[in-house]
């Protein structure tokens, strides 16, 4: 087997714990970095998780952040994977900014974070560190009581270096990638990481805000007579701001990921479930990017606008 990784898993929900537990089982060092009582039952029970095809119930190293900046040094990590929710990217960015002026050293991130604009966020809070930009695709995941975790879908990981690659980094992502791999986790090497970023915006758009509104999961919403059609017209908009912005999406890309989640398990999205326990939810990230970017560039995105202020509407009252 491939050298043995230390690695922390900075916002260990449900997508973040099920990557761990597939690490630990390939005999990896992992500290799992939570809160609330998610954090004290995995501290007391450790982690139960289950998925179609993999089970794990073991005891686990787990943290809140401050614990594990007081208990550690920045390098004790070889890798740090950023799953927090990008509503909260830089107060965790400042929190590693003031710990690594601490100690003056540097990192590795990963942000396996939705949204286009964590590792902007990141860069700009930690420049001499290193940003690897990821995305964690066909994976739903979610706590479903304190330290047990359910999660479907094959769980692939996408990886690229950001802002751009560098023979260097592409070597150590190369290493990863095997590593990943040995522990059952899907895992492909890009160059263009930001191209990956905006095809799951695609998917986020088109499903994550109506779903909050509607509490229907991906496949009920996606195969709706009525909603299916404002999923697809809501995916469509990331595209043409996309391309107004740049980027080399094509129609095909709202085509491939429309049919992409109307085949998938049918999934409660991740605002579903934070808009049900009342926690803050991606709405700025994931829609408040399309509109702000269709601001700067002149694109209409009235579908997208509708559903975002109907949201706020549900949110505010």
């Amino acid at each position: 087997m491939s050298k043995l990784l230390k690695i922390a898993i900075i916002g260990a929900g449900g997508i973040g714990c099920y990557y761990g537990a597939r690490l630990m089982q390939q005999g990896h060092e992992v500290a799992f970095i939570a809160r609330g009582e998610h954090l004290k039952a995995m501290q007391v029970n450790g982690l139960h998780l289950t998925h179609t095809d993999f089970s794990f119930h073991e005891k686990v190293t787990a943290y809140s952040l401050e614990e594990m900046m007081c208990k550690h040094q920045p390098n004790d990590f070889d890798i740090y994977l950023l799953c927090v929710k990008a509503t909260t990217t830089a107060s965790i960015a400042e929190n590693f900014k003031n710990w690594l002026n601490t100690y003056q050293q540097k990192i590795i991130i990963a942000s396996l974070q939705n949204g286009v604009d964590n590792e902007n966020i990141l860069n700009s809070y930690l420049s001499d560190c290193t940003i690897i930009g990821g995305l964690a695709v066909r994976i739903g995941g979610h706590i479903v009581s304190p330290g047990h975790v359910e999660a479907k879908g094959i769980a692939q990981l996408i990886l690229g270096n950001w802002p751009e690659s560098t023979s260097s980094n592409n070597t150590q992502l190369l290493t990863w990638s095997l590593l990943f791999k040995e522990a059952d986790i899907p895992t492909e090497i890009v160059n263009n990481i930001r191209f990956e970023m905006w095809r799951k915006l695609i998917i986020n758009n088109g499903v994550n805000p109506l779903s909050a509104l509607t509490s229907l999961d991906t496949k009920t919403l996606s195969h709706h007579v009525l909603f299916g059609p404002i999923v697809y017209k809501l995916m469509k908009e990331v595209v043409d701001v996309a391309i107004a912005d740049g980027e080399t999406l094509t129609l095909h890309d709202a085509d491939e990921m429309f049919q992409l989640i109307k085949n998938f398990d049918p999934i409660k999205t991740s605002m579903l479930v934070d808009f049900e326990k009342g926690k803050s939810i991606e709405l700025e990230e994931i829609s408040g990017a399309v509109i702000k970017r269709s601001k700067q560039l002149s694109q209409s995105v009235p579908y997208t606008e509708m559903v975002y202020a109907l949201l706020m509407h549900k949110l505010n009252n």
